[in-house]
């Protein structure tokens, strides 16, 4: 990922600030396969919208539904013309656009090799997914009606940037959905955010230190500040909710499913990676619980 660029650069230059193509594959390309023996059907590998109920028997399948169709609703993309998706992982953002939300045709990015391929390999009516980054995309047939973003906000900032540094990066970004956007166009956005509760004992930092190191490489979680400052001047939040026990329950539902079918992923993948994905996940449960982190929903609208 990059920062913008320094002054009297060529407008088109840019800086590496955030997690490269290698470390976001050395997450994402481990295997289909592996995901898919503890993801839900559709591979939405992203916090789920549970219902308010609190229905114990809801299965992931529907709250990961609800969440796509919270972000769709929320990005008024439904019936849209063009719909953009940032890191659009294997695509069930784009296919919930086009097949149940009316969309005429929805654009996808990411940097992961393993799942464009995966990707392509199905059907793809009035989809495109592109293997580029937010700074390489240049649309086509002039921008699009509505953007959406998940789980990849994440990636955007390198560990150990100044504050100022990874708001000038957060900012970039806005800055190119609002060229993407026509006044009044909305971005949904979802990613997870620093908690509020500092307070942590030794194995908690551990923790939360080996998925940075080992499982979410080059990556940095941004603080809720930092995103509302980045957006300021070019979007009106005009929704907001912090959910980390929606992700507490759906880091514990992952857990549970992979412990399942270890077995089979050992096979797939091997020992090492999937002790680290079975420390990573049931320890992402205490955490979003304990609100070291948290998990947001926005929804921002361009003003000019």
């Amino acid at each position: 990922m990059s920062a913008p660029a320094p002054a009297g650069a060529p407008a088109d230059t840019v800086v590496n600030a955030g997690a490269s193509a290698e470390a976001i594959r050395h997450h994402y390309d481990v295997s289909d396969a592996f995901y898919a023996l503890w993801l839900d059907r559709s591979l939405t590998y992203t916090c789920a919208l549970w219902g308010e109920d609190g229905d114990p028997a809801e299965t992931l399948e529907r709250a990961q539904e609800r969440k796509l169709d919270h972000l769709i609703t929320g990005a008024r993309a439904t019936g849209a013309r063009r719909v953009l998706d940032v890191g659009c992982g294997w695509g069930s953002m784009l296919r919930r656009l086009t097949q149940a939300h009316g969309v005429g045709h929805a654009v996808g990015v990411t940097l992961s090799e393993s799942q464009a391929a995966w990707y392509r390999r199905g059907p793809a009516e009035r989809t495109e997914l592109l293997l580029e980054s937010w700074q390489e995309h240049r649309p086509e047939d002039g921008g699009y009606d509505a953007v959406v973003s998940i789980g990849a906000f994440e990636h955007f900032a390198a560990p150990g940037l100044p504050r100022a540094e990874r708001v000038a990066v957060y900012r970039e970004f806005f800055d190119r959905c609002a060229q993407w956007l026509p006044v009044g166009g909305r971005l949904a956005l979802q990613t997870c955010v620093k908690g509020n509760n500092v307070v942590m004992d030794r194995r908690t930092v551990a923790d939360l230190l080996f998925i940075m190191k080992m499982i979410f490489p080059e990556s940095e979680i941004p603080a809720v500040s930092e995103i509302v400052e980045a957006s300021e001047r070019t979007f009106d939040i005009v929704g907001m909710r912090n959910d980390p026990d929606h992700y507490a329950r759906t880091a514990g539902v992952w857990h549970e499913r992979l412990t399942a079918r270890r077995p089979e992923a050992v096979e797939i993948a091997g020992e090492t990676t999937v002790a680290h994905y079975e420390r990573y996940l049931s320890s992402s449960v205490e955490h979003f619980r304990n609100r070291h982190l948290g998990l947001s929903r926005f929804v921002f609208e361009k003003v000019r």
